[in-house]
């Protein structure tokens, strides 16, 4: 295992390194990746004063105050977003769970639209009233997902997935009516609805980056358990696997991420569906591979969204999760008609 780890790892950071700089590099005023790494070094204490500067400082505004913290926290909130999902589809054992289908993102959002509406985003906790809030409403509405799907003692499948799209819909239409109620905040709201990540700075990097750091190590010292939590509820009891409270534990970290990453950038669709799925057919059903690389997945596949947000249509700018989601919905659709066709064949 650790042999693929640091091999599928070295080749997942060198895709994310490539696409950090191409990201960087590529908008309005186009920079050369030389010039884009010298900047960034000259940064670094210790190491700035050997290099110097033969750049212009038009261009170290654009990378360090407009591209660099979009661009990180695109890649924050891929891996967030991915981790999230892969805990969800470990613990409900099921590929077509993550926090958007569910309705956790919908409903985090509801918690964010409610303080931007009345101006309360900063009132509580300071730059962490959003967070804590959008977590709030994303644990309850996971509650309320969960407890309707639940048939005697169980949770189909069919019935989570749709009871997700229930509470989605009701969800939207909470956010829908708050923007059609807002005058002043309509835009703001309308931003976390479809999902964006323009005129995001540090601040916002630096709200997420502990969710996403401590959360992130947390699943993945669970690894074990969602592995045994995939040959079974029962299998796993019989290995001393306190199941309840671990699955638990796992969904309410899993949602504390998701509720992080829609504070700072909205609604995104999909990414917790697409990328551990894609991560589970390269590496396998190894959670200890699963959940540190749906991490450099999430974060790439996010920031090539993102440029694409940004650049298909420039100076137009399209909302992120409407790009996410045609890539996602044609592969949930994917995985709709696979489940059905092997359903079909069991019956046969």
């Amino acid at each position: 295992m650790r042999s693929k780890l640091v091999s599928y790892g070295t080749i997942g950071l060198g895709l994310l390194l490539f696409t950090l700089l191409i990201c960087i590099g590529f908008g309005s005023v186009h920079l050369p990746a030389g010039e884009i790494v010298g900047i960034l070094l000259h940064r670094i204490p210790g190491l700035g004063r050997w290099i110097e500067p033969d750049w212009s400082m038009a261009s170290e505004q654009i990378v360090m105050q407009v591209r660099l913290p979009r661009v990180l926290l695109g890649m924050l909130v891929g891996a967030s977003l991915s981790v999230a999902g892969a805990a969800y589809q470990g613990v409900l054992r099921n590929p077509l769970a993550d926090p958007f289908t569910l309705g956790v993102s919908s409903g985090s959002a509801v918690g964010a639209a409610v303080l931007i509406f009345f101006g309360w985003q900063f009132s509580l906790l300071g730059i962490f009233t959003l967070p804590v809030i959008a977590f709030l409403t994303g644990a309850t509405t996971l509650w309320l997902v969960m407890w309707l799907a639940r048939e005697n003692g169980k949770i189909p499948i069919e019935s989570l997935i749709l009871s997700g799209v229930v509470m989605q819909s009701f969800l939207g239409a909470v956010v829908s009516f708050l923007t059609a109620m807002s005058k002043r905040t309509v835009n703001e709201i309308l931003y976390w609805t479809m999902g964006s990540l323009s005129l995001r700075g540090w601040s916002y990097t630096a709200i997420l980056l502990p969710y996403l750091a401590l959360g992130g190590l947390f699943l993945w010292s669970r690894a074990r358990s969602l592995n045994l939590l995939a040959l079974g509820e029962r299998q796993a009891a019989h290995s001393g696997l306190n199941v309840e409270s671990t699955k638990l534990v796992i969904l309410l970290v899993a949602t504390l991420m998701t509720a992080a990453a829609v504070s700072v950038s909205g609604v995104i669709g999909f990414v917790g569906l697409v990328i551990p799925h894609m991560i589970r057919l390269i590496t396998g059903p190894d959670y200890r591979l699963i959940i540190p690389l749906s991490a450099l997945g999430g974060g790439i596949f996010i920031m090539w969204s993102d440029l694409a947000a940004r650049s298909l249509l420039a100076p137009t700018e399209i909302p992120l999760g409407v790009i996410t989601a045609f890539v996602g919905a044609p592969f949930f659709a994917f995985l709709l008609y696979k489940k059905k066709k092997a359903r079909e064949r069991e019956i046969s």
